[in-house]
């Protein structure tokens, strides 16, 4: 009897409506991504949780994105992006942004685990579960959602910090949609378990991490983990999740190499300096380790973190010993060699690992950032200026670009390259300000000035745009 209820619950799960068709309706994608990006730039602006790590995020990004690929509507676009905190969370905003806490990925005992919640929050993105939270008034000002959806991101990260949010917002009943429904928590769970199948990682993780959470509410009692605060759980999900798997074939999956490469980054990043180096020296020494290279990485980093160069180089190079291939580790390696004064030494590694791994943004803002220290101005504003052909919108980019032509006394292209980096973070009028300084600027030639008034204009028109939006 008990396995005719279970699949009862399964069919019912599966029989449950597409949402996002309705959702379309009252929400378009194209306002839905605006809101998120919105809120998107206030997290990096104005958040300090924000975790401006570029190795993590392009972790993330790279795991997201080969979920989004397997997802039922992989064309929305998705971002991932850590937030420093040891809570188990991870949360969806509008247009494809979600957010990961790092105590989400040392709490996930597996690639899978992790895999498995992000497949989840992307189920709410692709369904349009956020757009139906944040409009159920089809009138609703642009201005009025803005608020609504940080008033959301806000509970959902942090539930004090939520009710200033929401007091402005106009907004009294939102309280009550903090957390998804039972029925797209359960659509939620049938599309992320879809997309995890697809993507090939381990089903069993989803249930079994969800499990653990569950278990959890019994230690917390009524302070239960974020995560289930905003995403309700009970029993009878984790059994239709337990009759999917069942369907499934068996399958052992790896975890990817960086996976604990990120996690041992994150220990070595917390807490005391001393007591990181003690802990990983305790963990390489007893053996006691999933990846022993990425044991070794993590003491690296503890005793970068110690100026210990010589200790973090011959730690890198008992990781590289057992095969470990990882852009992660040659940016150790080379940081442990400059540290050291190889600074030739150290830009060598870099050059060399970009040349193997020649999309791996972290590495490139690395290797920037040692061309800037070792005063070779012209050749970070090259690598800047090439690598920007392939991705013009990328922030950090933009910021060495600036520090080039600031250091090579080029200042209207400066403040233009500046006010280029504000105006994709939605600071349009700190853009303007930065055009006015280059407009003023001795340096600046004919074609130079006429870019900077064209630009100029367009963004001064922007901020117009802009302040009509707050009163429609």
């Amino acid at each position: 009897m008990a396995g005719v209820l279970a699949f009862g619950s399964l069919q019912a799960a599966n029989d449950l409506p597409e949402l996002g068709e309705a959702a379309s309706e009252e929400l378009s994608l194209a306002a839905e991504k605006r809101i998120g990006q919105q809120i998107m730039n206030d997290i990096r602006w104005r958040e300090p949780s924000y975790l401006d790590d570029p190795e993590i995020e392009g972790y993330l990004n790279q795991l997201g994105g080969r979920l989004a690929a397997a997802c039922s509507d992989p064309g929305i676009g998705f971002y991932f992006f850590p937030i420093n905190d040891p809570t188990i969370n991870a949360f969806a905003m509008p247009g494809g942004f979600i957010g990961v806490h790092t105590g989400l990925i040392l709490a996930a005992q597996s690639e899978s685990e992790l895999a498995s919640v992000l497949a989840h929050e992307i189920a709410h993105v692709t369904q349009r579960h956020i757009a139906r939270q944040l409009q159920r008034e089809k009138q609703m000002s642009m201005a009025s959602l803005l608020v609504m959806g940080l008033a959301l991101l806000a509970a959902r990260s942090n539930t004090q910090m939520a009710s200033a949010a929401m007091a402005s917002s106009q907004a009294g009943s939102i309280q009550a949609q903090l957390s998804f429904s039972r029925q797209f928590e359960r659509e939620a769970d049938r599309m992320g378990f879809e997309t995890l199948q697809k993507a090939g990682f381990d089903v069993r993780a989803m249930s079994g991490f969800f499990q653990r959470l569950l278990r959890a509410t019994q230690v917390y009692e009524n302070n239960a983990p974020v995560y289930l605060r905003t995403h309700p759980l009970n029993v009878e999900r984790i059994s239709d999740m337990q009759n999917r798997e069942q369907r499934v074939r068996y399958k052992q999956v790896p975890d990817g190499l960086d996976f604990h490469f990120v996690r041992a980054k994150l220990r070595a990043l917390k807490g005391n300096v001393g007591d990181a180096v003690k802990d990983f020296q305790v963990l390489v020494q007893d053996r006691k380790y999933p990846s022993e290279a990425a044991s070794r990485y993590g003491l690296a980093i503890a005793l970068l973190r110690q100026r210990d160069w010589a200790g973090a180089e011959q730690q890198v190079l008992a990781a590289k010993k057992l095969r470990a291939a990882s852009p992660m580790l040659e940016r150790a390696y080379a940081e442990s060699r400059i540290g050291q004064g190889d600074a030739i030494g150290g830009l060598k590694i870099y050059q060399e690992a970009i040349a193997r791994h020649p999309h791996n943004a972290a590495l490139v803002y690395a290797y920037g950032d040692a061309l800037i220290a070792q005063q070779r101005f012209n050749e970070s504003l090259k690598l800047a200026e090439e690598q920007l052909r392939f991705a013009p919108r990328d922030i950090r980019l933009h910021h060495l670009l600036a520090r080039s032509y600031a250091a090579l006394g080029r200042a209207s292209q400066n403040h233009r390259i500046m006010a280029e980096s504000y105006a994709l973070q939605g600071q349009t009028l700190a853009a303007i300000e930065q055009l006015e300084l280059a407009q003023h600027a001795p340096d600046a030639n004919f074609y130079e000035q006429s870019v900077i008034d064209a630009r100029l204009r367009e963004l001064k028109r922007r901020r117009l745009e802009e302040e009509k939006e707050k009163y429609r």
